[in-house]
């Protein structure tokens, strides 16, 4: 096993580069290294400001705070919704391929003030339509698992990069299980946090933004935490925000949880098909639950998946629409050319344009409804445990954007157990704690009620303490 200090975890990392045994050029050269040895058959990483960030180490980081807690590290932004200076930032699509911002997003000032080096920007899904990161523009991400197998979406990129080895973390975004459907399919820990808890500045999203929050791919939970910390809180003038921690999020990683009641949920109402590879993944992180002391029963939790998908395709379906208008007026142009977007895409476009103001609002009626129902299992419960993906990793090509067919019948497989917790904006964290008999990584989900990420994150770092993490596959 490797012993490089950025084979480390992020933390991990930057305390090397404290305590002199690194220096952050040095993190920073290995990981490009590592890019440039890795990316060609994995193709995670499609944006590169290699001498720019280099240059930002040689001065000294400039835009880092004094005491930023992960100064030096290397990390990756994914490209959908969260622009880097200077790189195209496309969402995965051939409209926005020319689309090049002159200034950072509000997410990216926050982590170069943390200390984070940006090395360039992930693969992502055309505008995060899909479970899988098969884009058109960029060409498929494989899994470093096995090259023939998706890396999950919508930051399957990021997620990709994280388990080769390239960056100890990267950035990820969840609008229906995004960042904890990648960690699950490549081995790695995946934290969704409450809806509010991060700004989208400057992409508005009015209405995916109801669902959609960003964080972090990761190697550990206390990573996850800090990234956390490192993105959290409201911009003046926000239209929603969660709480505030205690403290810090990192902090709740070292308090014990307490004795917690859990819920196990290996069906939902109206879906009963669950692999049994992920069925039994859950079975058995809910006997190593009960062995650290917690109340652990299962239960049926209060939501329909059909509802769920109901509520949320339309909520993202209305945003999807005016920001293809949106991008139209600014390019001058009055209706997509052929190209400009893929089948699947132009497809959803037109489904969703005829939309009518009393459509959108009962999407949101709905989806406080759901939040109710499933707060009341909150009522009992304090944690609920359920698959994070009820299907096996899926092969590049199942989820194919180009034929739309195969998306209806497919698509909504893979976030039938992670979209409800964006629709209701509740936390979940995706643990890598089990693998499936051909090798790919099998993750399980823990959701707590809104503003719940300390309670998630004090019990994800107990069952990492209890039990090894998925190894990461050898890439050299």
């Amino acid at each position: 096993m490797s012993t490089h200090p950025v084979d480390r975890d992020a933390l991990g990392l930057a305390q090397a580069i404290r305590d002199g045994e690194i220096s952050a050029r040095e993190a920073v050269e290995t990981s490009i290294a590592r890019i440039e040895e890795r990316n060609g058959p994995l193709n995670a990483v499609v944006g590169r400001r290699f001498e720019a960030a280099l240059a930002e180490v040689d001065a000294g980081l400039p835009d880092a705070a004094p005491d930023a807690p992960l100064a030096g590290v290397p990390f990756l932004i994914k490209d959908l919704g969260t622009e880097v200076a200077g790189i195209p930032a496309t969402s995965g699509s051939r409209l926005f391929a020319d689309n090049v911002p002159s200034v950072d997003s509000e997410l990216v000032r926050r982590y170069k003030r943390a200390g984070l080096v940006v090395l360039g920007t992930t693969n992502s899904p055309e505008f995060g339509l899909n479970a899988s990161t098969e884009p058109l523009l960029h060409g498929p991400s494989r899994n470093p698992y096995g090259l023939d197998r998706s890396t999950g979406g919508s930051s399957g990129g990021s997620a990709a990069a994280v388990a080769a080895g390239m960056v100890p973390a990267a950035h990820a975004t969840d609008g229906g299980g995004s960042i904890r459907i990648p960690a699950a399919i490549c081995g790695l820990v995946g934290l969704k946090p409450s809806r509010g808890r991060t700004t989208g500045h400057p992409d508005t999203g009015t209405l995916a933004g109801p669902v959609s929050v960003a964080n972090a791919v990761t190697t550990s939970v206390r990573d996850s935490a800090a990234l956390l910390d490192a993105i959290a809180g409201p911009l003046p003038g926000e239209a929603f925000a969660a709480p505030g921690p205690r403290t810090t999020f990192l902090d709740a990683v070292s308090r014990e949880p307490g004795r917690l009641r859990i819920g196990v949920a290996t069906e939902a109402r109206n879906a009963t098909d669950l692999d049994p590879e992920a069925r039994q993944a859950v079975l058995e992180a809910a006997k190593l639950l009960e062995s650290l002391g917690h109340h652990v029963e299962e239960m049926v939790p209060s939501f329909d998946p059909a509802e769920v998908g109901g509520a949320s395709g339309v909520l993202m379906g209305a945003d999807l629409v005016v920001m293809i208008e949106d991008r139209l007026a600014a390019l001058g142009r009055d209706a997509l050319e052929p190209g400009d977007v893929e089948p699947f895409t132009e497809m959803l476009v037109g489904y969703y344009a005829g939309l009518t103001g009393n459509q959108v609002h009962r999407a949101l009626r709905k989806a406080q409804e759901v939040g109710w129902e499933l707060g009341q299992d909150f009522t009992t419960y304090d944690v609920l445990l359920t698959p994070t993906l009820k299907a096996p990793t899926p092969p590049l090509g199942l989820l194919d954007t180009a034929r739309p067919e195969s998306m209806w019948e497919h698509g909504s497989t893979y976030s039938s157990w992670t979209s409800v917790f964006n629709v209701t904006g509740m936390p979940a964290i995706s643990l890598p704690l089990a693998q499936a008999a051909d090798g790919m990584p099998i993750g399980v989900q823990l959701a707590a009620d809104l503003g719940g990420e300390e309670l998630l994150l004090s019990l994800a770092a107990q069952v990492e303490q209890a039990t090894p993490f998925t190894p990461r596959p050898t890439l050299g």
